[in-house]
């Protein structure tokens, strides 16, 4: 059996192709498994619809997570929408001195220039 060049490069394209989908797939479930094990009682997490709050608990049976958004309130969501859990950024020394940068366009927006009255000659 002879293949012809656009074949072989096309098994090959193919191939490559699905090496990238399970390996996708492998790091995908790394990932989840890795989220999974950060998400204890106490954690700092982000729901997908951006709620933060403190986990207080996981019920796997039920996928219901009880998040403390404030002291004192709770609330209940689906296990599946807490997205990330929330992690202490380091503070490097040079970034803690520095004053934060304001957007100055924002500030000091071009006032609507006054429409002039059109002069009349008599």
């Amino acid at each position: 059996m002879v293949f012809d060049p656009l074949t072989i490069v096309m098994l090959g394209v193919l191939a490559l192709l699905i090496f990238f989908m399970f390996r996708n797939s492998r790091k995908r479930k790394q990932d989840l498994e890795a989220l999974q094990l950060k998400m204890v009682p106490g954690a700092e997490v982000m729901t997908n619809f951006g709620l933060f709050g403190t986990l207080v608990s996981i019920d796997d049976d039920a996928n219901v997570a009880v998040l403390e958004t404030s002291p004192g309130s709770t609330v209940r969501v689906h296990r599946q929408t807490l997205a990330r859990v929330i992690e202490d950024e380091p503070v490097v020394a040079g970034e803690a001195d520095a004053e934060p940068s304001i957007n100055e366009s924002s500030l000091d927006a071009p006032a609507e220039k006054p429409k002039r009255a059109k002069k009349t000659e008599n």
